[in-house]
């Protein structure tokens, strides 16, 4: 464990001190620490807040994105250059395409994507990770035409027709097998954002995704804390990582039973877990608030995403108790194709953040990472700004107060919506250090001002 101090430090606004980190935790704030024998930072005067945590994100997805063919803006704009991109794609085996939407070239299927690459096993994952796009020879690979898996797409006369639904499991294992992505690279990239702790969203957690992460945990690979909701109910996830709610997808390709749907949500009730639920549309919210009404809700029970909220839903949510973790990064990434594709009524409701708040409804942001933008910073300023790309600002009721955005990627990990950490005596030493004042922060909000990164008293980033 490294001992060091921290000094001149704005812990609280417009006033500075020293901090002591000993044997992982906060020991002592005060002026005129001792130092001797100890490490000194020189904080100049930088902020230095608790550690950020993204409270939602995909962990071994984030880390395959990085090797993986760019399929949609803004690299890709035509068909023709998804061509060329796929044509690009280095060795001779299974290209794995990433960040496709239909403004490239439609609604691509097997057929439509043989013309484009037809000599190698193509599959494109669609931009919102709903959905994977297989090509004819990728298609023949994993069986396709002969799978019973629900998510595999038919068209009238019952021929697969290479769009497979919500069904990464089921694709996975037909796949040559591979071993869980290194996480080594996430790790440094999340740290260099300031971030200290993670919720892995990703579902159904098969064995080998489950230990990769644990063994990440583990080894410091991911220095981050790692909460994760794909473990399957009735197991933990293991030594150094905590369980957290179970992950259940209502998908929009294919929206569950009413029933069935309420006895997963008791049963994970019954063995004491809370649930988190993926919920994109209306209707999906709306299925999923008839069932809090009739199995109840228990303290943890989270919303995932909430893309629409119609107001009318806001007391409802309120008398729940559940916490919406939501994603304004998407504003910022994929705002323009939002104005020209969600209808102008469902404007306001699209990825609401202050109205819940007003409401007493808990908020946790984060950033769905790979399938929206990672840098945390990125995130705070879009739901202060909600200011698309092309200058629009969308639901301008919806913004938030810099210092209020910031609070809702501090929160526990295990309590998502829950108060803002502190730095105190006697906190983990989960902390990131600002190369400036908080007030100035907020004025630039940009992950350039990270200066260090603190988990459990090891420095795991530094400029």
């Amino acid at each position: 464990m490294t001992d060091l101090v921290i000094r001149d430090a704005e812990v609280r606004a417009g006033s500075l001190t020293d901090v002591l980190v000993r044997d992982g935790v906060i020991a002592a704030l005060g002026p005129g620490l001792p130092t001797a024998g100890l490490r000194v930072i020189d904080a100049a005067g930088g902020a230095l807040l608790p550690g950020l945590h993204d409270h939602h994100l995909h962990l071994h997805a984030l880390a395959a994105d990085a090797n993986s063919v760019r399929c949609g803006p803004p690299q890709v704009h035509t068909a023709g250059d998804l061509a060329r991109a796929l044509a690009a794609a280095p060795g001779r085996g299974w290209i794995r395409g990433v960040g496709y939407v239909e403004t490239v070239a439609g609604l691509l299927d097997a057929a439509a994507l043989d013309t484009l690459c037809r000599e190698r096993p193509v599959r494109i994952q669609h931009r919102s990770g709903a959905m994977w796009i297989l090509n004819s020879a990728a298609a023949d690979r994993v069986g396709l035409e002969a799978a019973t898996e629900p998510g595999v797409e038919r068209d009238d006369n019952g021929r697969a027709t290479g769009r497979v639904w919500r069904a990464d499991t089921w694709l996975r294992a037909r796949l040559p097998p591979t071993d869980p992505p290194d996480l080594t690279a996430v790790g440094a990239r999340l740290a260099r954002y300031g971030i200290t702790g993670t919720t892995d969203a990703t579902p159904d957690l098969t064995e080998s995704s489950l230990s990769g992460l644990i063994d990440a945990a583990d080894s410091g690979a991911l220095p981050q804390r790692l909460n994760i909701l794909g473990v399957p109910l009735g197991r933990t996830g293991g030594p150094g990582v905590t369980t957290g709610p179970y992950k259940i997808v209502l998908a929009d390709s294919g929206l569950p039973d009413i029933d069935t749907l309420a006895a997963t949500v008791a049963r994970a009730h019954d063995l004491g877990r809370p649930v988190a639920v993926h919920c994109v549309s209306r209707e999906a919210l709306l299925i999923l608030l008839a069932v809090f009404g009739e199995t109840g809700t228990v303290p943890g029970d989270r919303i995932e995403h909430g893309a629409l909220i119609p107001a009318e839903s806001l007391g409802t949510l309120r008398r729940l108790g559940v916490t919406v973790v939501t994603q304004p990064g998407f504003l910022a990434a994929r705002g323009d194709d939002y104005l020209h594709r969600v209808d102008p009524v469902d404007l306001p409701d699209l990825y609401r953040c202050r109205s819940l708040c007003d409401a007493g409804v808990e908020l946790a942001l984060s950033s769905d990472a790979p399938f929206g933008p990672v840098d945390p910073w990125q995130v705070i300023a879009a739901a202060v700004t909600r200011r698309v790309p092309g200058g629009t600002v969308v639901g301008p009721a919806e913004t938030l107060r810099a210092p209020t955005a910031l609070a809702r990627y501090l929160a526990p990990l295990d309590d998502p919506g829950g108060p803002a950490r502190a730095v105190g005596p006697g906190a983990p030493a989960d902390l990131v250090l600002l190369d400036r004042p908080v007030a100035r922060v907020f004025a630039h909000l940009s992950a350039d001002v990270v200066r260090a990164t603190l988990i459990d008293g090891h420095v795991v980033f530094e400029r």
